[in-house]
């Protein structure tokens, strides 16, 4: 039994080790895939790792770098590049605010207007397509009912409804010649938000590059001293702007002069509902016009709305005494008082000159009679006679040279009959041409010694003239001279000091301003006697002769109602009858078959 049990353990012992013996070799070759796993995922740890430091490089090399930009930027040392303005004034705009860091930009729109109304499409057939169909007319739209179950009314068409926010947000509103062309800008409207310095002198940059803005419309924008002045600066940058409004803005300091200076382009301005008190209106009578200068671009002036009283109005006359450019003027709804209606009479019929005045007329007439006094005469006179001027000329002189010229022919004639040769006929026929031609010539100027020293000024400018355009003619023929525009503009502008002066008691009297043809003083405090004042003015422009150099037709509409005077007084009723037929709108009713024929 031992021995059974001794052979079966070593068959088991066999058995097992067999088994172990055939078992290891698997295990063997199973541990080979996961040593190549694990290699494989240590290599992939390895390459992640490598990744991620280069990553990590180029994170801090690009911390790096912003940090020396931000260096760069906070350096206070460097200057940042300026921006040159385009003339798109969007682009321009956007950017400009963008670089003042404004936390909230204003939009560019274009301005709104009415929305046109589609036209009724027609419900016949088109030619040649359905001919022998008929149109199927289009079921109407069931109306709209409310709540309670009435009928709604739809919308009207003629405005669009828009969010409060977006309404009220800042815009700047432009008008373009062709909005397919951004830097076409013509007009700006800016509305009901705050312009500050800053935004100022962005609005600077951007205008002082578009060639096509003519109207800048700033409503209660709340302008400044400051502001007013900036913008003042860049006016005569805009070379084609027209129309300057600015209304609703109260500036306490009132240097609305600085807007209509003799640089300024600007032709029409509007200062409607400014708070302007007389400080402002002396300053602007002073822009318009003094003894020594006159502003000689601004056409339109609208003050209506203001606080201007009677010494306010006495300072915009005085204005108006040498300024012959300005044709509307608008004081409505101001504190205008009898003084000060009675002053704007004086000075459109005719007032007396002031001692400064007089002086001035003096001098002015004196440059325009002698404008060649200085000068010195031509070089061909001059060799005539070298102590007195060519105009004035002595008989001596002429006897001198005839002498001299008997000498020189006697000379030639001892010559000829040494040599026993005549002279030749054609020299002596060219001698007697020659001194026939210079006694006429000086028979001419001993006519013209004669005259007064004006004359002969005279004469010499009119030589100079006709040999400037002999020169002329013949160098540049057919083609447009540069120098006869200027000339027109210069003489256009006459002096109202140099008209024609009427001397009563002891006062030079000229005739008053003609070219102003609006005048609107209503809802002011006009009494009866400015009413009086403004009806012998309109007198007295209706006799006055055309006879006066400043020209104009004296005014043509004038506006008086809403006054201490009644519509219906005696005076008032005069002014409109004498004004009626003068004011450029008015269409007389059509007269009669028997009206005619009584005429």
């Amino acid at each position: 039994m031992s021995a059974s049990r001794k052979s079966a353990g070593v068959n088991r012992s066999h058995t097992s080790s067999d088994s172990n013996s055939g078992l290891s070799t698997p295990k063997s070759e199973a541990k080979t895939p996961r040593s190549s796993a694990k290699s494989r995922i240590s290599f992939v740890r390895v390459a992640n790792k490598i990744k991620m430091g280069k990553k990590i490089e180029r994170s801090l090399k690009g911390e790096k770098n912003q940090s020396a930009v931000s260096q760069d930027d906070e350096d206070p040392n460097k200057t940042p590049e300026p921006y040159s303005c385009t003339g798109n004034f969007q682009a321009d705009f956007t950017e400009l605010c963008r670089r003042n860091s404004m936390t909230s930009i204003p939009l560019v729109v274009h301005r709104a207007r009415p929305p046109t109304q589609a036209a009724p499409e027609s419900s016949k057939p088109e030619k040649g397509k359905d001919k022998g169909k008929s149109a199927v007319p289009e079921p109407e739209p069931e109306p709209e009912v409310d709540p309670e179950g009435e009928n709604a009314e739809p919308p009207p068409k003629t405005y669009v409804v828009k969010d409060k926010f977006e309404f009220f947000r800042p815009s700047v509103q432009v008008e373009m010649e062709n909005y397919d062309k951004p830097e076409t800008v013509t007009e700006i409207y800016i509305r009901g938000w705050k312009i500050d310095d800053v935004m100022m002198n962005t609005l600077k940059q951007c205008w002082s590059v578009m060639e096509k803005l003519h109207t800048i419309n700033l409503w209660n924008t709340g302008l400044t001293k400051d502001t007013v002045s900036i913008m003042a600066s860049t006016l005569p940058s805009i070379v084609n702007l027209r129309t300057l409004i600015l209304d609703g803005n109260v500036v306490k300091d009132e240097n609305w002069h600085e807007l209509i200076t003799d640089e300024s382009p600007v032709q029409n301005l509007s200062l409607r509902h400014c708070g302007m008190t007389d400080t402002g209106a002396k300053a602007i009578g002073e822009a318009l016009g003094t003894v020594k200068r006159a502003n000689t671009k601004l056409v339109s002036l609208n003050l209506a709305g203001n606080q201007i009283s009677d010494q306010g109005v006495i300072d915009i006359a005085n204005g108006l005494r040498m300024n012959r450019t300005l044709m509307s003027l608008s004081l409505a709804s101001n504190q205008v008082g009898d003084k000060g209606a009675s002053k704007l009479g004086e000075v459109l019929s005719r007032f007396p000159l002031s001692h400064e005045e007089v002086v001035e007329r003096r001098k002015q007439k004196s440059s325009m009679g002698s404008p060649d006094r200085n000068k010195s005469p031509p070089p061909s006179r001059r060799a005539d006679s070298k102590d007195r001027p060519g105009s004035v000329r002595s008989s001596s002189q002429h006897d001198k040279t005839d002498k001299s010229k008997q000498k020189q022919s006697a000379k030639t004639k001892k010559d000829a009959g040494k040599g026993g040769k005549e002279p030749p006929k054609e020299e002596e026929k060219h001698d007697k041409s020659k001194g026939k031609k210079d006694d006429k010539a000086a028979a001419k100027k001993d006519k013209g010694g004669s005259t007064t020293g004006r004359s002969s000024g005279a004469s010499l400018v009119a030589d100079t003239k006709n040999a400037a355009k002999g020169k002329t003619k013949g160098k540049d023929k057919g083609k447009p001279s540069q120098a006869e525009p200027e000339e027109m503009g210069d003489s256009s502008f006459i002096n109202p000091l140099t008209d024609e002066a009427d001397f009563i008691d002891g006062q030079l009297w000229v005739s008053g301003n003609r070219l102003l043809i609006n005048l609107n003083l209503s809802r002011n405090q006009i009494g009866e006697q400015g009413m009086a004042a403004i009806l012998k003015a309109m007198q007295y422009q209706t006799t006055l002769s055309l006879g006066s150099k400043s020209g104009g037709t004296g005014l043509m509409r004038i506006c008086v109602f809403k006054n201490k005077i009644s519509s219906d007084h005696d005076i008032v009723r005069k002014i409109n009858d004498i004004m009626l037929p003068k004011d450029p709108f008015y269409k007389p009713p059509p007269q009669t078959p028997e009206a005619e024929s009584t005429t």
